[in-house]
C-alpha cells in the first residue's frame, strides 16, 4: 500500500551504534527501503560517521552540527536506532537528543534496537526522551537479537522481524503523515486551545 499525500513524508533514519557490523543499522536500513516503497522520502544518519561533539549549551559551534541540523530540520519524521547498552540507548543516541530536542516537536518517531534483552527498557526510555521534547511515539518497536534473528550471512531468519519491518515501514508513513499534516494546519490556524498553539 502506498499513502498519497500532497507532499512525501521525509523520514530521516538515526543509527547510533558505533560498531561496523551494526544490526540495529542493518534493520533500520530496511524500515526506511520499506518506508521509501509506502511513499516516503528518507536519508540515514549515521552517528559512527558523522560524530557530534559533546553537547555543551554554550559551545555549538561545529561543521558536524550545522551537518546534522540541515538533517533534522528536513525531517517530518524520525527512526532512532540503538543498541542495547546496560538497558539504556547508546551514549551517542543521548547526545543526539540533548542536541536537537527543540526540532522535535510534532514530529512521529519509531524505534529499532538490537538488545539480548529484548530492548524494553532501551526503546521506552527513547519514548520518555521523545516525549518530553513533545514528539510522538508508535507504539511498537523493532527489537532484534543478532544471535538468535539472523544467519552467519547476516541475513533475517526470524519471520516476526520482517512481518514487523513491513508493518513500521507502512505505519510511520501513514500516521507520521497524518500527525504532521494536522501539526501543520494547527500552527496555520488561529484557535488557541491546541498543542501546536505555543509553537506559533
Amino acid at each position: 500500500m502506498i499513502f498519497y499525500r500532497e507532499m512525501s513524508l521525509k523520514i530521516l533514519g538515526v543509527a547510533s551504534s558505533m560498531r561496523e557490523i551494526s544490526y540495529s543499522t542493518r534493520i533500520l536500513k530496511q524500515v526506511l527501503e520499506k518506508s521509501e516503497k509506502n511513499g516516503a522520502e528518507t536519508r540515514l544518519l549515521n552517528l559512527r560517521k558523522l560524530q557530534l561533539p559533546i553537547y555543551h549549551p554554550e559551545k555549538n559551534n561545529s561543521s558536524e552540527i550545522d551537518k546534522v541540523t540541515e538533517y533534522v530540520k528536513w525531517a517530518d519524521a524520525f527512526i532512532l536506532a540503538t543498541p542495547d547498552y546496560h538497558g539504556s540507548m547508546s551514549g551517542v543516541m543521548k547526545n543526539f537528543l540533548d542536541f536537537f530536542w527543540s526540532d522535535f516537536t510534532g514530529k512521529t518517531f519509531g524505534y529499532v534496537c538490537a538488545s539480548h534483552e529484548k530492548g524494553l527498557t532501551v526503546m521506552d526510555q527513547m519514548r520518555t526522551a521523545v516525549r518530553q521534547c513533545y514528539g510522538w511515539s508508535m507504539p511498537y518497536g523493532i527489537s532484534v537479537n543478532s544471535d538468535q534473528d539472523f544467519d552467519k550471512q547476516g541475513n533475517i531468519t526470524n519471520k516476526n522481524i520482517i512481518a514487523r519491518i513491513e508493518m513500521i515501514g507502512r505505519d510511520l508513513v501513514v500516521y507520521g503523515s497524518l500527525i504532521a499534516d494536522q501539526y501543520k494546519k494547527d500552527l496555520q490556524s488561529k484557535e488557541s486551545n491546541t498543542f501546536a498553539a505555543r509553537y506559533r
